[in-house]
């Protein structure tokens, strides 16, 4: 047996667990309708899977409702990272039973299902701003994205070429980097021990 086909296995799964799938209680078939087209009303009805960022969580005596500014959503049905409502708008997602302000808090990605029910009207400053309602079905909180820092030597090892003063140890970007300059504060190195 060749070694090739065990490798050419492992690959194959490899690459099948790396496929992204949409979380099994958004899966379906929903409308191709935006939340800034169903304020215009007319889509009353519509199934859809909408979903953004949450601008604040209200729970009442029976539902708890969601404020969000929608966002286009990636193929695992997220919320696209890093992109502004635009002209995607607000959309308000209602849900029976309490929803905690705390958990779903403002900025947390939310990913909704459920059916288009006309529009309800929220101040948005001294505007008078309709927001499309969704009786929602699955309410889905997404975990928060992981933060990374860009760094190019992982902590505890050191780059021959970047001293503590910049570039080659000699201070700033050099005449020929232009770029803005980068500082490090590091605390002071304890004193040699006393013989």
């Amino acid at each position: 047996m060749s070694l090739y086909r065990p490798l050419a296995l492992v690959a194959a799964v490899a690459l099948l667990g790396g496929c992204a799938t949409i979380p099994q209680p958004l899966q379906g078939t929903y409308t191709n309708l935006s939340s800034s087209q169903a304020q215009q009303g007319g889509a009353g009805g519509a199934q859809v899977r909408w979903g953004g960022e949450i601008i604040k969580t209200e729970p009442g005596p029976q539902e708890t409702c969601f404020y969000i500014l929608a966002r286009p959503l990636d193929s695992q049905a997220r919320p696209e990272a890093g992109r502004s409502g635009g002209d995607q708008g607000r959309f308000v997602a209602c849900h029976s039973g309490f929803y905690d302000p705390e958990v779903f808090a403002r900025g947390r990605e939310l990913t909704v299902t459920g059916t288009v029910h006309g529009t309800v009207t929220q101040k948005v400053g001294d505007y008078d701003y309709p927001y499309p309602r969704v009786e929602a079905n699955v309410v889905y909180l997404w975990p928060k994205r992981p933060v990374y820092v860009n760094t190019p030597y992982p902590p505890g090892f050191y780059d021959p070429f970047w001293g503590p003063w910049g570039p080659w140890g000699y201070g700033g970007y050099g005449p020929y980097w232009g770029g803005p300059r980068v500082i490090v504060v590091r605390p002071a190195p304890p004193p040699p021990p006393k013989k």
